[in-house]
């Protein structure tokens, strides 16, 4: 009987310090409901850091990423809001999507899992190395953004 007195106590006090905390940060005479304002349609979603200088592959993959990726990923695959998600994440850090799962979105579409964009469609006229080259240029920019 004790634990469980204890346990709704610690309960008790946690929440009521997540609650002092959110109160402390309203502003003075705010009440009611806050919202919270989303970035138009098609704003970038991340703000991407480019490298000093791109190598020659990912010139290449920047070309094809321009023509054919940025309408949905947005330009420097910074995504676009409502559109498509950003490539410059920590979701598509190498760890979690190998290179391979470019190819693959690429030639097979990719049903939605991370981001609620709906499904991405495969994309056709893209070869394999222009999808090498894209990846190349997505990794560079991540790189320059801290995900490795």
């Amino acid at each position: 009987m004790n634990k469980m007195i204890v346990a709704a106590l610690a309960v008790a006090v946690i929440g009521g310090a997540g609650y002092f905390a959110m109160v402390q940060n309203e502003p003075p005479g705010a009440t009611g409901p806050r919202t919270v304002e989303s970035p138009p349609e098609g704003a970038s979603m991340v703000k991407v850091a480019l490298p000093e200088e791109l190598s020659g592959q990912a010139q290449m993959g920047k070309r094809a990423f321009d023509a054919v990726c940025a309408a949905c990923h947005g330009e420097n695959a910074a995504g676009r809001n409502g559109m498509g998600p950003p490539l410059v994440h920590k979701i598509y850090e190498p760890s979690h999507h190998a290179d391979a799962a470019f190819l693959l979105a690429v030639r097979n579409g990719v049903r939605a899992h991370h981001w609620r964009f709906g499904s991405m469609p495969p994309q056709d006229g893209l070869t394999g190395a222009e999808v090498k080259s894209i990846t190349h240029y997505v990794r560079e920019l991540q790189r320059a953004n801290g995900i490795e």
